[in-house]
């Protein structure tokens, strides 16, 4: 007779199985349906096991790079990094990299949460987290990075970075912290300031918290994630999260600016409104082609539908108890991104280098679906914008070619930035690679 946890790991191991077995189901919708100002949303597909398609992770080849852009070219900024997720390219050129990943968290018990880390795994988001910010500096001016520092270590899963006259505000997974910082500095010795305690805890579900500051530096904007994919844990596990809050760095207090919003990861600004923009994940496990991921113009004091309604009033019926008090005042999103493409990076091309196409609008990092089959994201794409607003058009790559021929991820494009020389770097965190798209010569 088989030991009991043999028979324990050869269960667990079916069950997986089965759980893979549900790619079968795949996308009914071209790509396209999923994007624009008014994508196409069919009917929700719950399912006991849902839709589980996941790229192992591969790593480039030898010289192996993406696809850029005609009219553009692309080579490696910096490589043999670990796990790097957000860029701030600072004032004098240097460019801070989050090297970091998920902290350690319970990832639920049973089948499901088994399954769920072996899949992580498998998509190379299991690996510790180098809990660092690095430092790399241009010297001379050929678009590869010659000079590489540790910034600041012992961080706690690291992410948003901001950077308000000469203070270094870093978001931890759990907290906010403030570090001195003098221009040229390569290293950072201080210890952090805490300036306010982030939501977190065992699940910490969305870890990520992203940072941005006003023009004026009188306020940090703090990008705060869901603890579950639609409340499943309850509603008290999700105080203060999926959310955008407005910090006041003079007194360190907070309010929240927005909320009902999934998953909001990447923030820029848009030069000619002034609106503060963010790109949100939204919900998993209605099908393969449901629910768009988005970005949107953030309204102050607006409601995104999250987790009671999607895209307005498209009710998500898992939610018990319902509020069709918030559904009735649920925001629909500006433009989506196609569905399960985990949109992170957010970027204005404001100051671009590139081409003429690229002059007005936004650069968007696709990290790439799970619950999707055939997979979606994986690249990174320009949604051009006109008066502030976004072209109800089809986006245009910028970057393409992360997966392989037979659906392995060469790469995974995250956070997203603009050089001094206006050229656009992207994190790489399967490739373990910093980007740089420039103009052809």
């Amino acid at each position: 007779m088989l030991p009991t946890h043999r028979i324990r790991e050869n269960t667990l191991l079916a069950l997986a199985a089965l759980l893979l077995s549900a790619c079968a189901d795949t996308s009914a919708l071209p790509p396209a349906a999923g994007f624009g100002a008014q994508p196409t949303l069919p009917p929700p597909a719950s399912k006991l096991i849902p839709t589980v398609h996941v790229a192992p992770a591969l790593g480039w080849v030898d010289a192996a790079a993406p696809l850029a852009a005609p009219g553009t070219r692309v080579m490696a900024f910096a490589r043999q990094l670990d796990h790097p997720r957000w860029l701030l390219v600072l004032p004098n050129g240097d460019v801070l990299v989050a090297e970091t990943n998920a902290p350690p968290k319970d990832a639920g018990g049973g089948i499901r949460g088994w399954a769920m880390g072996h899949f992580m795994q498998k998509a190379g988001a299991a690996t510790a987290s180098a809990n660092r910010i690095t430092l790399l500096r241009d010297t001379n001016g050929d678009g590869v990075a010659d000079v590489r520092s540790v910034l600041l270590d012992g961080l706690n899963s690291p992410f948003g970075m901001a950077l308000v006259g000469n203070s270094l505000y870093v978001a931890n997974a759990d907290a906010l912290l403030r570090f001195p910082y003098t221009p040229g500095d390569t290293r950072i010795s201080a210890p952090g300031t805490l300036v306010l305690a982030l939501p977190g805890g065992p699940i910490n579900h969305h870890w990520t918290k992203n940072l941005i500051a006003s023009a004026d530096g009188r306020s940090l904007y703090v990008a705060v994630g869901s603890n579950s994919n639609v409340a499943e844990r309850g509603m008290a596990a999700e105080e203060g999260r999926a959310a955008i809050w407005q910090v006041d760095v003079a007194s360190g207090t907070h309010r929240i600016f927005a909320s009902g919003l999934r998953n909001p990861v990447g923030m820029a600004w848009e030069p000619q409104s002034g609106a503060l923009w963010a790109s949100v994940n939204e919900r998993d496990e209605l099908g393969n082609d449901l629910v768009p991921d988005y970005m949107t113009a953030v309204q102050d004091g607006g409601f995104y539908g999250w987790p009671y309604s999607y895209f307005g009033s498209h009710v998500d019926t898992r939610v018990q108890p319902q509020r069709p008090d918030l559904v009735a005042r649920a925001l629909v999103p500006d433009f989506a991104l196609g569905a399960h493409t985990a949109s992170l990076g957010l970027a204005s091309s404001a100051g671009t280098s590139l081409p003429a196409a690229f002059a007005n609008g936004m650069f968007v990092g696709q990290h790439g679906s799970w619950n999707r089959d055939p997979f979606s994201g994986y690249k990174v794409i320009f949604v051009p914008f006109e008066n502030g607003r976004p072209q109800n058009t089809q986006p245009q790559d910028v970057l393409s070619g992360f997966l392989s021929a037979d659906g392995r991820a060469q790469g995974r494009p995250v956070g997203l930035a603009l050089d001094k020389q206006g050229a656009l770097l992207v994190a790489d965190d399967v490739g373990n690679t910093i980007w740089r798209v420039s103009a052809s010569k």
